[in-house]
């Protein structure tokens, strides 16, 4: 599941939960419940805001010298495309 930050202006925190893509996030009380942290002092029902957040895509040229060569071995025979 991806990973996203989101920040409540109430508390200026920010957490981090994974959760399923079509999945939204509007309050502190559904965060914390994500997160499973305890909503302290704020309000359940205040609104987070999800940030942009930048995550690194990975291309199978970034990736030559950190990858051994495909041998044929349960990827078919270099089918992932790594190589």
């Amino acid at each position: 599941m991806p990973t996203y930050d989101y920040r409540c202006p109430a508390n200026d925190r920010v957490v981090e939960v994974n959760h399923r893509m079509n999945d939204i996030v509007t309050s502190w009380g559904e965060l914390c419940e994500l997160a499973g942290i305890d909503t302290g002092a704020t309000a359940p029902e205040a609104t987070v805001e999800r940030l942009a957040t930048g995550g690194q895509v990975v291309s199978s040229g970034s990736m030559k010298d950190t990858v051994p060569p495909c041998g044929g071995g349960p990827c078919g025979g270099g089918m992932c495309g790594l190589n």
